[in-house]
């Protein structure tokens, strides 16, 4: 099952309560106060790992606890710490504070981790409040409560290229035809129900992400087919590559369908259309492929970078990697706080579109 969006409640752990304690030992009657302190809370700490794909396992737990601190004992002996709660998420994945929608962190690399909700101080023991005119003070402090909130996460896949299509487009075959990536392939529509991401190793030892996204329709940005729920997963994409069927396998116009794709990421989100691309002419083995390669090279710009070739063959992905590798060094350094302004900015928006829907069923009696 894969799960990209879920909700849960972290608490970290209470800090342990100080010790009221004297001394007593033979032959000192006036040994005075040795209570010790209490221990830190346990942390609830949310780390990415390389090897998550889903946010299925929060699914099911969505309670997190901390282990609390122990109390300080007599002879000023500290209580012990407590254990943090570590919570593994894949790469990729935002972390938004669901009372003020605040964006907490964006792990998008493999071992980054942040503090979500800090483990409560622990108590100061009886020794400490000894003064010149209290020398046997019995006044000592509770352990302060562990911090708790409810938090959204939220995956959005990382990668630097996007696969973008129509469903049977072949664009898994892409991705498997160009990484090591084992995406499903099947001859019918929505085979891919889920993002696959696929690592392509070039000669220099750099690496290109490319992510598969489930195919698009038109009316997607209105859930329409498998929706919205995965366009989301594009907005990290510094670079489309459209997957055209030139070969209207199941009776579509791929010009057409171009014009569906660029308007579906409009409607998504403004601006998206027009981020750098290329265009990829897939199943040019096909009769009608040539013909529509034609049209399709006659109706855009000139400028306009078209590669044509066969997944299934592998004809033409060699080229398309260089191609992409080329187009992206020639891209400007990413924006990361523009990037998270905007994210965070999406998922606002998106919670308030929830809560209306939320709202208006509310009162509605069937």
């Amino acid at each position: 099952m894969f799960i990209d969006k879920t909700r849960i409640t972290v608490q970290a752990g209470h800090g342990g309560a100080g010790s009221c304690s004297f001394r007593r030992a033979k032959f000192i009657p006036n040994g005075g106060p040795d209570g010790g302190d209490g221990g830190k809370g346990g942390n609830v700490v949310i780390y990415a790992d390389h090897g998550e794909a889903s946010l299925v396992d929060l699914r099911f737990q969505p309670k997190w606890k901390a282990e609390a601190g122990e109390g300080g004992r007599g002879r000023q002996k500290h209580g012990k710490n407590g254990a943090d709660c570590r919570i593994r998420v894949p790469m990729g994945t935002l972390v938004f504070d669901v009372a003020t929608g605040e964006l907490l962190c964006d792990l998008k690399e493999d071992k980054q981790e942040f503090i979500v909700a800090q483990g409560g101080k622990g108590g100061l023991g009886n020794l400490h409040f000894v003064s010149s005119t209290n020398r046997a003070p019995r006044t000592c402090q509770p352990g302060l409560p562990g911090e708790e909130r409810e938090i959204d996460l939220e995956i959005k896949t990382i990668a630097q290229v996007g696969l973008v299509g129509f469903p049977n487009a072949g664009k898994s075959t892409l991705l498997g035809a160009v990484s090591g990536a084992h995406p499903t392939v099947a001859p019918y529509p929505f085979t891919t129900l889920f993002p696959n991401v696929g690592v392509v190793e070039m000669e220099d030892y750099t690496r290109l992400t490319i992510a598969d996204i489930p195919g698009l329709i038109d009316g997607a940005h209105r859930n329409v087919g498998l929706g919205e729920a995965f366009l989301r997963h594009i907005e990290r994409c510094r670079l489309f590559c459209y997957v055209l069927d030139m070969g209207g396998v199941d009776g579509r116009d791929p010009l057409e369908d171009l014009k569906v794709l660029r308007k579906e990421l409009e409607m998504y989100a403004p601006g998206m259309s027009s981020r750098p691309f290329l265009i990829f002419a897939n199943k040019m083995d096909l009769p009608e492929a040539q013909e529509n390669l034609r049209r399709l090279r006659e109706s855009e710009p000139p400028d306009t970078e078209i590669l044509s070739g066969c997944c299934e063959l592998k004809e033409g992905t060699a080229d398309l990697i260089q191609a992409l590798r080329r187009r992206l060094d020639a891209l400007p350094p990413e924006d990361e706080e523009a990037t998270r302004r905007i994210l965070a900015h999406r998922h606002a928006g998106l919670q308030e579109a929830s809560d209306i829907r939320k709202d208006a069923f509310a009162g509605w009696d069937g």
